[in-house]
C-alpha cells in the first residue's frame, strides 16, 4: 500500500514538474519576443490624434496619496 502511495505521489510530482517546465519555456519565448520587439521599435507609437500611446506604463504610478 505504501508503494502505491509513493508511486502516485511521484507521478503527480513528475506531471507537475513537466507542466512547470513547459510553462517556463513558453514564458521565456514570449519574453524574448517582447524584448526583440522593443529593441526593434525604439520610438513610441503615436495615436491618430498625435498623442503618444503610453499604454499602461503611462498610467501606472500617477496617483499620489499625499
Amino acid at each position: 500500500m505504501a508503494d502505491e502511495t509513493d508511486k502516485s505521489t511521484n507521478q503527480a510530482r513528475t506531471s507537475r514538474d513537466d507542466r512547470l517546465k513547459s510553462a517556463l519555456r513558453e514564458n521565456l519565448k514570449r519574453r524574448k519576443l517582447q524584448a526583440r520587439e522593443r529593441a526593434a521599435g525604439t520610438e513610441p507609437s503615436q495615436n491618430e490624434d498625435g498623442s503618444l500611446n503610453e499604454g499602461a506604463a503611462g498610467k501606472a504610478g500617477t496617483w499620489n496619496s499625499e
